[in-house]
């Protein structure tokens, strides 16, 4: 069996962006799930090492005070702008978990050095377990694009989009892209979650992951011609596969919640996600702290369609 080592140890739904001022940024959900860190460096391999900067932890009481989730960051009309979820003190209700989608903000040109302000929950007019928004910037317009339960749907989540009117307020209701409907997006939970975008190639895509977050987890592929009109559902195709999945020769389980970024060359395209090194996990496998940060190239084939390939270093 070959042996794969992560970027970042202990690190799941990580994000790398790379930003105009030549740095890599970093966050990712902790262990502890008890706070938001961040941490920069010039180079991806540097990441590695690169000091985390602890930028918000959550309170002791109220509506985010448990389970912070899937921070990313964002520059933003010259300011920082981290996404994530948060769960209240009852954090399992009827058996779902409580998350909400929250934003904080600083305008310091180093986000690892400024103060961050709690600009509030966003609201998607539906009151329901929410998460793992990610934003993109095509055309002049901002979107938004997010996990959440439907209760008139059966299921743990499906994948929304809306534009963003400002960075904390959606300017319009939210469309549904997909819902869970597939075998393998079904394994322990009907999940959609995690989206990430890339535009490339005259195409829109959005990927995600599906089912529970242990060996089934993986990830799937949406994708709209660029000039579509993306809050219109029937300008997406669907993946009737996943794209990327365990690997058991590499010992690569659950590859999941990823991003995408840019190699230092700045035209190769990069594939960042997290994954396990092991199967046996006792009790729900959220509590388990053992998903890791990988990075691998992202190749393109004949028909401009992403090859996803498998968890590894070049393949």
């Amino acid at each position: 069996m070959k042996t794969l080592q992560p970027l970042i140890q202990q690190r799941a739904d990580p994000f790398i962006g790379k930003h105009t001022d030549g740095y890599y940024y970093f966050t990712a959900s902790v262990p502890t799930y008890d706070r938001i860190e961040v941490r920069r460096s010039r180079t991806i391999a540097g990441l590695a090492t690169a000091t985390p900067v602890d930028v918000w932890r959550k309170p002791d009481e109220g509506p985010l005070c448990e389970l912070i989730w899937a921070p990313e960051i964002h520059r933003i009309n010259g300011a920082w702008y981290i996404y994530f979820a948060a769960a209240p003190t009852r954090a399992i209700k009827d058996g779902l978990f409580q998350h909400r989608m929250y934003v904080i903000m600083t305008g310091a040109d180093n986000p690892l050095e400024g103060k961050w302000t709690l600009l509030g929950r966003i609201d998607t007019g539906i009151d329901s377990f929410c998460l793992d928004a990610t934003t993109f910037m095509h055309r002049n317009i901002r979107y938004y694009v997010w996990a959440q339960k439907d209760p008139a749907i059966p299921g743990n989540s499906n994948l929304y989009i809306a534009r963003l009117e400002t960075p904390s307020r959606l300017g319009t209701p939210p469309v549904r892209l997909s819902r869970p409907e597939f075998d393998w997006e079904t394994r322990g939970f009907s999940v959609n979650e995690g989206p990430s975008v890339l535009v490339r190639r005259g195409r829109v895509f959005i990927s995600y992951s599906a089912s529970a977050t242990d060996e089934n987890y993986c990830v799937g592929l949406l994708h709209a011609r660029e000039d579509a009109n993306l809050l219109d559902p029937r300008s997406w195709n669907k993946s009737p596969q996943p794209v990327f999945k365990t690997c058991y020769e590499h010992g690569v389980y659950g590859p999941g919640h990823n991003s995408f970024t840019v190699a230092e060359d700045g035209t190769t395209d990069l594939l960042v996600y997290h994954a396990r090194t092991h199967t046996e996990i006792v009790g729900d496998p959220l509590w388990d702290p053992n998903r890791h940060t990988y990075v691998k190239p992202l190749k393109w084939d004949d028909q401009n369609m992403p090859v996803f390939g498998r968890p590894s270093g070049n393949e």
